[in-house]
């Protein structure tokens, strides 16, 4: 099979071009790529060693660059080579440059500058970490932008950390079948809750690999098929009787489910800012 090589380069960290071009990439099937990640390329001379890497391995280039003389250089030698090349940013730039009748500073590295949003991010990362799996439950939870409760295994933790680096503090608590659930959470307010939910059989699949990484292998009720139905069950049951949005996880990735919640919670707070003032 033929191996299509792809060069990310990029001024910066190349986080976002890195998720760009994963995102395209999942779109074709039975394309074998090897990817070549050149971040925080700044001067003609990160540039020319760049290039010279390229030049053993030709292929797709995906850039995302401000500075318009390392631009200049990239573009010229990919004419030469007759290799493609694609600024992921600059159709973006040039909107927006038109819109705002401005032109942008073309400075590396903005978006990581250390501002009041990114200590925040830092700040909620935090938050998630210390309120994860019913960690104080009875303590800060006021604070929480989001709270998430579900069984074991319904991606409650990941789906934290990641709404926690877009800001937002997210909280969860695990809903344990036959033990009541914390009534001082229940008395909160202020956060959004929501239920996670997975089919028994997606349930079992991930304890069971879970159990299998910690070295343990013998069979329990936590890997019962009849005693997951029916903890799924109470469960659902009881996120009804709240009243609670309840997302199932079960065929979702933690980015998809994050993006509902995200919604959800941009609904939520328009709703909590209506009662304010109502």
């Amino acid at each position: 099979m033929t191996v299509f090589h792809v060069h990310l380069i990029s001024d910066s960290t190349g986080g976002t071009l890195s998720s760009l071009a994963n995102a395209c990439l999942s779109q074709f099937e039975n394309v074998e790529t090897e990817q070549h990640f050149w971040p925080l390329v700044r001067t003609q001379k990160q540039m020319q060693k760049t290039l010279e890497a390229v030049n053993q391995h030709p292929g797709l280039v995906l850039y995302t660059l401000v500075d318009v003389s390392l631009i200049q250089s990239l573009e010229k030698y990919c004419r030469a080579a007759a290799i493609p090349a694609l600024s992921v940013m600059q159709p973006v730039m040039e909107l927006m440059s038109n819109t705002f009748h401005k032109r942008g500073l073309a400075k590396p590295g903005l978006q990581h500058k250390l501002n009041e949003e990114y200590f925040a991010r830092m700040d909620a990362v935090d938050y998630a970490l210390h309120h994860d799996d019913g960690q104080k439950n009875d303590h800060d939870l006021s604070k929480a932008d989001v709270i998430m409760v579900g069984v074991s295994r319904t991606s409650k933790t990941p789906t934290c950390v990641y709404l926690a680096h877009r800001g937002v503090k997210a909280a969860n608590v695990p809903y344990v079948p036959g033990i009541p659930f914390p009534e001082k959470v229940l008395d909160l307010k202020k956060p959004l809750f929501v239920a996670l939910v997975a089919t028994p059989e997606r349930l079992i699949e991930v304890r069971r690999n879970r159990l299998k990484h910690l070295g343990q292998h013998r069979e329990t009720d936590y890997l019962d098929p009849e005693k997951v139905q029916d903890e799924t069950k109470e469960a659902r049951r009881f996120y009804t009787q709240q009243g609670w949005p309840v997302i199932d996880v079960t065929r979702r990735s933690v980015e998809e489910t994050a993006a509902e919640i995200l919604t959800l919670l941009e609904h939520h707070r328009e709703k909590m800012k209506d009662h304010k003032w109502a």
